[in-house]
């Protein structure tokens, strides 16, 4: 069966200002997701689900709907406060969304194959998709998934510092830690990330993540007890997030799953800030011109 590709598309765009998941970037009004929608039919995708806050669902189909029909088949799903919180624990207070791995979670009943799990905001090319299309169609071991990795050099903003899962990987290419930096950016030459007022300087090519996953479904029943415990433990943290690098490092302890890390040298570009919005519209305006995109996508 071909993968699935989960996007997320939930989140609320507080540093953005506004619905960047629904914002036009490219020359003909495209929107950052259109170009991973595209590239992942190309890589042989069959099906997306668009992981969403139900207030998006409408503008989602008038949006996608007309592109996609006939081209992939396609879902959604809602990431609700209330999904997969325990009934005990009952209404739950919040602002924002319970973050990227309760998102995941959310998109359990709509997929049924290996899966591949992406930001709305952010652009990784075709290499990406069928790097990770290539390993979910020939990895047969179920407790065997990916992360596709980028070189830090290549992931930063000119704006403003950035937040990466920086990757420790072992000597047979496997993930062993991933620990989430919140404060990288360049200066004078190098790359920092800063913690507690102390800058720690980090290799141009140290691999990061940019949430560009490839599991297999035996995750989602792990990623459920997981969120169940933490939704215990944080329910009346209304700004508390559980995200997927969190299942990650569960699998790797608990001897559960492993993580084989894929090296990816495309250049990365997504939308932090306003500011990033004219940076992304001319790399995409550069991608049509070389020929890497048609000039009309759908």
């Amino acid at each position: 069966m071909k993968p699935t590709l989960l996007i997320l598309a939930a989140g609320m765009g507080s540093r953005y200002g506004g619905i960047k998941q629904l914002d036009q970037f490219g020359p003909n009004g495209e929107t950052i997701i259109d170009y991973s929608l595209y590239d992942a039919i190309r890589a042989g995708f069959g099906k997306v689900v668009f992981i969403i806050r139900e207030e998006l669902r409408a503008d989602f189909e008038e949006v996608f709907g007309p592109k996609l029909k006939g081209k992939i088949d396609y879902d959604y799903a809602i990431q609700g406060f209330q999904s997969y919180v325990p009934v005990e624990l009952g209404e739950i207070e919040r602002a924002k969304p319970w973050g990227t791995g309760h998102a995941m979670l959310c998109g359990w009943e709509q997929t049924q194959t290996p899966f591949a799990i992406i930001n709305a905001d952010d652009f990784y090319g075709l290499e990406a998709f069928q790097l990770v299309s290539d390993f979910l169609n020939t990895s047969a071991d179920d407790s065997e998934h990916t992360l596709i990795a980028y070189e830090v050099k290549k992931t930063l903003s000119e704006n403003g510092t950035v937040s990466r899962g920086v990757c420790e990987v072992n000597d047979e290419g496997y993930l062993d830690v991933v620990t989430e930096r919140t404060k990288i950016f360049p200066q004078e030459g190098k790359i920092y990330f800063e913690e507690s007022g102390e800058l720690t300087e980090l290799g141009p090519e140290t691999p990061v993540s940019m949430n560009f996953w490839g599991f297999k479904p035996s995750v989602f029943p792990i990623t459920q007890t997981l969120f169940s415990d933490y939704a215990r433990n944080n329910y009346n943290a209304p700004k508390a997030e559980f995200y997927i690098p969190v299942v990650a490092t569960h699998l790797i302890k608990s001897g559960l799953g492993k993580l084989k890390v894929i090296p990816n040298a495309s250049e990365w570009f997504g939308v932090t800030y306003p500011e990033d919005k004219p940076t992304v519209q001319a790399a995409l305006k550069k991608l049509h011109e070389e020929g890497k995109y048609p000039n009309q996508l759908w």
